[in-house]
């Protein structure tokens, strides 16, 4: 079942990547491009990385959204929906994507995969934190919390009004 779902969202992320470049309009290519993020996070979740693949779900779930949110304020065309072409330069961008995936594909064929030493951790997304940050992984957090309540100072500073202000 999970070989099947890997699969189908492997093929759903393709083919909506595809999408990005083939719909008439920015705002269709940004929801393509979305589903094409999302079907990737699922396949993260699929092979038990679950906190990268609910990472990267949110994560494009809201940047895709502002992306739209712009669009739709400052676009010249309604909410980016006008026809237009997202390909410039067909034929060099095809001749660069075709050697590409080329040389990709070759490459998985050409390198020599180790095998596997050992058995999965128990917990893959402590293991990951740890080979990433080691023993900073505390650190990090706790920056990370101070840079959120740094965002959240600086918004409220940045008001020259406060919400009761508003009748003055």
């Amino acid at each position: 079942m999970e070989d099947a779902a890997f699969w189908v969202l492997a093929a759903a992320a393709v083919g909506s990547g595809i999408a990005v470049f083939v719909v008439d309009s920015m705002a269709r290519a940004t929801f393509s491009l979305l589903a094409s993020f999302l079907c990737v996070g699922a396949e993260l979740l699929l092979v038990d990385l679950r906190y990268l693949g609910v990472l990267v779900i949110l994560m494009m779930i809201m940047e895709m959204l502002v992306m739209a949110v712009f669009m739709v304020m400052y676009m010249m065309n309604p909410a980016g929906l006008m026809p237009m072409s997202m390909l410039h330069n067909k034929r060099g961008a095809l001749g660069i994507s075709a050697g590409l995936f080329a040389a990709l594909a070759a490459g998985i064929f050409a390198v020599p995969w180790p095998a596997r030493a050992g058995r999965p951790p128990r917990d893959p997304t402590f293991a990951l934190g740890e080979s990433i940050m080691g023993p900073k992984m505390l650190v990090m957090m706790v920056i990370g919390i101070a840079i959120l309540a740094t965002m959240i100072a600086t918004v409220v500073l940045a008001t020259h009004r406060g919400r009761y202000d508003r009748d003055a």
